[in-house]
Order: C-alpha cells, then structure tokens, then sequence
C-alpha cells in the first residue's frame, strides 16, 4: 500500500509540474506575441507587425491545443484592457475594429499549424503547414475588413492580404527554420 501511495504522490507532483510548464509556456508565447504586435511598421488600414511570427511559432512549439490557449490568453489579454494589440492598444473596440478578423484568426491558424507539425516533421512541411495558418489568418482578415470598412473584396484582398505577402514570407521562413531546428535537438519543449 505505501507503494502505491508514494508512486501516487510521485505522479500527482508530476501531473502538477507539467501543467504549470504549460501554462507558463502558454503566458509566454501569448506574450511574444503582444511584443510582436509592439513592432510595427505603421501602413493604413492595417499596419505591419510581427504578431504573425509568434502565433506561427507557438502553434509549432505548443501544439494545437495549447497553441490555440496562447492565441485566446493574447486576445482575452487585449479584450480586458491590456495593452498588448498593435500600437499599444487594447479593449473590445480594438478587436472589433479593421484587424478584428485577424486577431480572431490566430488561436485557429496556431491550432492548424500545431495539428499539421505533430503529424510530419520536416522544414518543407513546416513551411506548408505555415503557410496554411498564414492563408488563414489573411483570408479571414481581409474578409472581415471587407464587411467592417472597405466594402469592396478586391480591395480589401488587396490591402488586406496581398501587400503583406513579401513581409509575410520573410516571417514564415525565419520560422519555419526557427522550428525545425529546435526541433532537431529536442522532441518537444521542456515540460
């Protein structure tokens, strides 16, 4: 019985540790990505920012699930006033407002992204996998900047989507080779 009573104690202290490693890489990747948002190069409607670059990154390290949480926990961090959007701004106008479609597009491309990684590994998968969340988050953004302000698809295709394109490869290759390195020497994140 005293067995079975340590090896509970032992696995319970484990379950414990794991979840707090978790969290804590959760906050973490939550807030790189609200110092992603704080580098910005200022372009109308919506600016460049290297808020991408680190919701990519945590759908790779994290994993869907936990991707996704970091994605919500930025998000819920800007809705209750922090200033973690773009320029240093927050609150629900912020996220509803012209970049709504795509903060609400990061917790699913990093799911997406994280789902694709735990499949296949590999530095052309990753990039395909990327690329997809990528596609997602400028699908959803420029659609929803369509019906909110411009009113006008090729436009908003336009200034929502195409015009990041060269910034966005550049993000999704740094990435893309950021992961599959780390990958190489470790199977996961430290938990």
């Amino acid at each position: 019985m005293e067995v079975i009573r340590k090896k509970f104690v032992i696995d319970s202290l484990h379950l414990h540790s794991s979840t707090l490693a978790q969290a804590g890489w959760i906050s973490l990747f939550a807030a790189f990505t609200a110092i992603g948002a704080q580098i910005e190069i200022p372009h109308a409607p919506i600016p460049f920012t290297m808020q991408t670059f680190f919701v990519l990154l945590s759908g790779a390290f994290l994993g869907a699930r936990n991707g996704f949480m970091a994605q919500v926990l930025y998000i819920a961090a800007g809705a209750i006033g922090l200033p973690v959007f773009s320029g240093a701004s927050f609150g629900l106008v912020r996220l509803f407002g012209l970049t709504g479609g795509y903060l609400m597009a990061f917790p699913f491309a990093a799911a997406l992204i994280g789902y694709l990684v735990s499949i296949r590994q590999g530095y052309l998968w990753t990039v395909f996998a990327m690329f997809l969340g990528l596609t997602g988050i400028f699908t959803l953004g420029s659609l929803y900047l369509n019906v909110v302000a411009l009113h006008d698809l090729n436009q908003a295709i336009l200034s929502g989507f195409l015009i990041f394109s060269w910034w966005d490869i550049l993000k999704l290759t740094a990435a893309a080779a950021i992961y599959t390195e780390f990958s190489k020497r470790y199977k996961k994140l430290p938990a």
